[in-house]
């Protein structure tokens, strides 16, 4: 398979169409689930959708190390030529490292200033025209509606898309009556699209408590394969 079918048969489009063409510039979208369930395999395949696209992407990480971060790239790539027969893949995988950057914080080390410094310093001063900045591990626990706020100034200022993961931890209940994680019930109007990882006996189902304006608990006829933790079509 060439490249641009690739991309075109993507589920990464349906994904998009699920939530009326996916983040626009300087909107933020939100992954939710408990632990391990598959947050981080998403965020990777949106960026990598985008990668291979030939668009820039910035990829921040908390708590993790960057080999972490790398493997789940390589990983999710090398699933995508074994299921799609991807053509030059060697060619295609130095392009996506050229287009990637990675950057990881310690979320106790370091301010949402200077990590805003950091990435306007890639973005306007280093050459990185990214589109997207994907933010994993983060914990809104500690942290989350100043935050937010900041983040979607910024987010506007440069036109990016930025997507974060969100884990609810704790005792149940995780959601509210809406489906919307506790931890960012109350500030929940500053994401524009927020979506939740649910599993069941054989499968990982993606469902969007918010889309926009919008409220409505719905399911995205998407879902994870969970040995590859893929998005895959169909429920």
């Amino acid at each position: 398979m060439v490249k641009n079918e690739l991309i075109q048969r993507s589920p990464v489009r349906i994904f998009e169409k699920s939530i009326h063409g996916g983040l626009g510039a300087g909107e933020i979208g939100i992954i939710a689930s408990q632990s391990g369930v598959g947050k981080t395999s998403v965020l990777v395949q949106l960026a990598l959708d985008k990668l291979l696209q030939g668009k820039k992407v910035i990829h921040v990480s908390f708590n993790q190390h960057s080999d972490y971060v790398l493997a789940w790239y390589a990983d999710i790539f090398d699933e995508f030529i074994k299921k799609k027969n991807l053509e030059n893949a060697d060619d295609v995988r130095d392009e996506i490292v050229r287009n990637r950057v990675l950057l990881n914080f310690n979320q106790d080390g370091i301010t949402d200033e200077q990590i805003r410094k950091s990435l306007t310093a890639l973005i306007v001063d280093g050459g990185v025209k990214a589109e997207a900045v994907i933010i994993d591990g983060f914990d809104f626990y500690r942290s989350g509606k100043e935050r937010l706020e900041k983040t979607k100034e910024f987010a506007r200022t440069l036109g990016l898309e930025i997507w974060y993961s969100c884990t609810a931890k704790g005792k149940e209940p995780f959601y509210d009556k809406r489906g919307i994680p506790l931890v960012i019930s109350g500030y929940a109007d500053l994401a524009d699209v927020i979506i939740i990882l649910e599993p069941r006996s054989d499968h990982i189902e993606l469902s969007v408590p918010k889309d926009r304006d919008t409220f409505n608990p719905e399911h995205m006829g998407l879902r994870l394969d969970p040995r590859t933790l893929l998005i895959l079509e169909g429920k």
